[in-house]
């Protein structure tokens, strides 16, 4: 099941001009690997990654921002360019500067948080630090009762 989002449309409108798609693909090199139907859960995946993203955009129209929610969209931002990187070499190409802009950004926002004095945000409760997300690899089938 996949919904339209009329919002991403409009927000990629004119991004064809920044991007430069790198040299044609060789003869007999596919642009992308697609297949007739997606992977169970791709979709449906894929529709919610789209649908949080227009949620994030509103609420974060007027401000709002706090380190945390920087990190934890840069993150999906990361692992969506990875997964999307996966359609074929010439994809992978595109996407190859996306990290670096992430790794930026996120140098930037720890030199904004020096120059105000702040300090980084305290660990999750129960202490530690912030676990690194993981993938639960292919062929996961979710929680069995």
């Amino acid at each position: 099941m996949t919904t339209a989002h009329p919002r991403g449309r409009a927000l990629g409108r004119g991004l064809h001009t920044l991007i430069s798609p790198g040299p044609e693909p060789a003869a007999g090199e596919p642009t992308m690997d697609l297949t007739t139907s997606a992977a169970p859960g791709v979709e449906e995946h894929a529709d919610a990654a789209a649908e949080a993203a227009c949620r994030l955009a509103d609420s974060t129209r007027d401000g709002g921002w706090s380190v945390t929610a920087v990190e934890d969209a840069v993150d999906a931002i990361d692992y969506l360019v990875e997964a999307l990187s996966a359609l074929g070499p010439r994809t992978a190409r595109i996407l190859a500067d996306v990290p670096t802009a992430t790794a930026i950004l996120l140098k930037n926002l720890e030199e904004t948080q020096q120059q105000r004095g702040e300090q980084p945000p305290p660990p999750p409760a129960g202490g530690g630090v912030r676990r690194e997300r993981r993938r639960l690899g292919p062929g996961w089938q979710g929680a069995q009762a």
